[in-house]
């Protein structure tokens, strides 16, 4: 076993977690106790270990994860930083103190010690549950805001390529794909200029002139969609035709706030 997806279900009001432990008796425990003290998740799946971990988590794309520091095949460290985005909140469950700092220096809601203390748990949950929704409703007001914010100004971006350095207006940039380390930027007039910068780093420059994050791999413009497509996993059709696809995360924010509107 390498991984394990649980039976999924459709309720919304329940965290979607991931157990991260090369240990099956410790799985086990955490499932146990998670049953009786933490109503409020839904375990999702288990992983054995960094590789199974990372496909899991990109399968799955939870909310919270429960995750073991030493494991056959490297850290919980390594795992995240292996993580495409990390867009889930982590409680490092483990039987050595002495990784407690690095822990947090990941951002990690909380950091608990084996065996683990049923009401350290449930406290750690209920803290992670909170900085979840706090995260959930900011990129909301974020997303409706841009969507309602009048983005035609004359902004520029200034694209390198190998040959040319290119002198963008922003309004014309419909959306920019990932691949890899290099970034393909759309434009209106159907040029593609291909960047070697991550999308990420487009994501910090481009999230507050008008561009959200649908997918891992695509981000668009939100002042040229045309649709939202709700069927197969979800689509937005841009103005040009063009189809992009939205991770099952942001379907549900984007439905949201469409309906908002």
């Amino acid at each position: 076993m390498t991984f394990t997806i649980f039976e999924q279900t459709n309720n919304e009001n329940m965290l979607r977690t991931i157990i991260i432990d090369d240990e099956a008796h410790a799985r086990e425990t955490l499932a146990r106790l998670i049953s009786v003290h933490c109503p409020q998740v839904k375990l999702v799946g288990e992983a054995i270990g960094v590789e199974s971990g990372l496909k899991i988590i990109r399968e799955l794309h939870p909310q919270l994860l429960l995750l073991d520091v030493i494991m056959d095949d490297g850290t919980g460290f390594d795992l995240l930083r292996l993580c495409d985005a990390i867009d889930f909140k982590v409680i490092f469950i483990t039987a050595y103190e002495k990784y407690a700092v690095q822990a947090f220096r990941f951002a990690a809601v909380d950091f608990l010690l084996k065996p683990v203390n049923p009401e350290e748990l449930s406290d750690a949950v209920n803290h992670a549950e909170t900085l979840i929704q706090e995260h959930f409703t900011t990129q909301l007001q974020v997303l409706e805001d841009n969507l309602r914010t009048d983005i035609r100004q004359k902004k520029k971006i200034v694209l390198k390529t190998i040959d040319n350095i290119h002198l963008v207006e922003i309004q014309n940039i419909t959306y920019c794909e990932s691949d890899g380390c290099y970034t393909f930027i759309h434009i209106i007039s159907g040029e593609k200029i291909i960047i070697s910068k991550t999308l990420r780093e487009f994501d910090d420059m481009l999230s507050g002139s008008g561009f959200y994050r649908v997918h891992k791999s695509f981000l668009i413009n939100l002042s040229h969609i045309s649709r939202f497509e709700k069927q197969e996993g979800g689509y937005i059709i841009l103005a040009s035709g063009e189809k992009v696809p939205v991770s099952s995360r942001k379907r549900e924010e984007l439905i949201e706030m469409f309906e908002k509107l």
